[in-house]
């Protein structure tokens, strides 16, 4: 596909997208973000939970917003949404007073070669592109079953200007299918500094 090709396709995705997020967003400027949700299991059970917070999940893969989808549905919740894209897509599609008043990211994938490391959601970068977008004591929550990038996240956590790691109990619990299939898991909370 030719270059200027595919530029006019991502630009339009993304003016569809900004679309999207305005209406859903024109009554409440708050909302509880999940990056990678999948086939929403855990947005779901949040959702049903938390009925008077907007819930936004955002994934890549149009099979599992479609399957995420099917769980909203049948759950009957007007307060979550399932939308394809990629994290910073959606983040540059937001309307300028929309912020998130959680974000989960949870069992990224790891990138474990050293040479796709780069792709890693959580690193400094990102931490600060987010960071305007969180609300006040806004929390990021992060589950991973693999230790590298949990220690990397936690490093990038603890030095940036803009989060600060904190002790408390995990926020909401509810078991995921990689949860589940994990022998091993580490969390970590941090709140916007």
């Amino acid at each position: 596909m030719p270059a200027t090709v595919h530029a006019a396709l991502q630009a339009e995705r993304r003016q569809v997208l900004a679309e999207t997020c305005a209406d859903l967003l024109k009554e409440r400027a708050e909302f509880v973000w999940e990056i990678g949700c999948g086939h929403g299991h855990f947005l779901t059970a949040y959702a049903q939970a938390h009925a008077d917070r907007l819930c936004i999940g955002v994934d890549l893969t149009q099979d599992r917003i479609a399957r995420a989808d099917r769980k909203r549905d049948r759950a009957r919740l007007a307060n979550l949404h399932f939308l394809q894209a990629e994290a910073r897509d959606f983040l540059a599609a937001l309307p300028r007073a929309a912020r998130f008043s959680a974000l989960y990211i949870l069992f990224p994938d790891p990138w474990p070669k050293r040479r796709h490391r780069k792709h890693r959601l959580l690193n400094p970068a990102f931490l600060s592109e987010i960071a305007p977008r969180a609300a006040a004591e806004a929390r990021l929550y992060l589950r991973t079953d693999y230790e590298p990038y949990f220690a990397e996240a936690r490093a990038a956590l603890q030095s940036s200007a803009d989060w600060r790691p904190v002790d408390e109990p995990w926020a909401f619990e509810t078991p995921t299918v990689f949860q589940a299939r994990a022998p091993a898991y580490q969390s970590l909370t941090a709140v916007r500094a």
